[in-house]
């Protein structure tokens, strides 16, 4: 089973929403956990609605820092999900997983009206859900890190 850490800014959409998915379609294979660099300390209620309105586990997600996972648990693979071109700033997580940088607009910031949120939640659900079936498809049992690095890299240009 590979550990994966999805790392976003506040810990309370897009990193959340990834955890979800990973656990959802890498049963088995996966455990994701998400943490933030500057954790909001709340889970936004939207990602919570997104990820059951889908079918996933919509309960147990809380927003908590980075640093908890130094030495708590073995990650393979830590990904980030901020998107750059918002001006946020991802944090480089010590350590020798494999890294890579997956980018997606922040839903939270959306404005609009209670539906066109949940319709942009839905968007970005989307590109995430897309990304991560892309790894779950992956044979990472088998490849090195090289490679594994390549196509992280490859599909967060999905």
């Amino acid at each position: 089973m590979k550990n994966v850490l999805f790392l976003c800014t506040g810990n309370s959409c897009r990193s959340i929403m990834a955890e979800g998915i990973l656990n959802h379609h890498g049963k088995g294979k996966f455990r994701a956990f998400s943490a933030g660099s500057f954790p909001s300390g709340k889970v936004h209620p939207m990602s919570i609605v997104t990820l059951s309105r889908h079918g996933m586990q919509s309960l147990g997600y809380e927003s908590k820092s980075w640093d908890i996972f130094k030495d708590l648990v073995d990650l393979d693979i830590v990904i980030t999900v901020c998107d750059n071109a918002a001006g946020e700033q991802c944090p480089i997580f010590p350590g020798t997983p494999v890294k890579t940088h997956w980018g997606a607009p922040d839903p939270a910031h959306f404005q609009g009206t209670q539906a066109e949120i949940g319709v942009e939640f839905d968007r970005v659900f989307g590109i995430l859900e897309r990304r991560i079936k892309a790894l779950v498809a992956l044979p990472v049992e088998s490849m090195d890190k090289a490679t594994l690095i390549e196509k992280l890299n490859a599909i967060g240009a999905l």
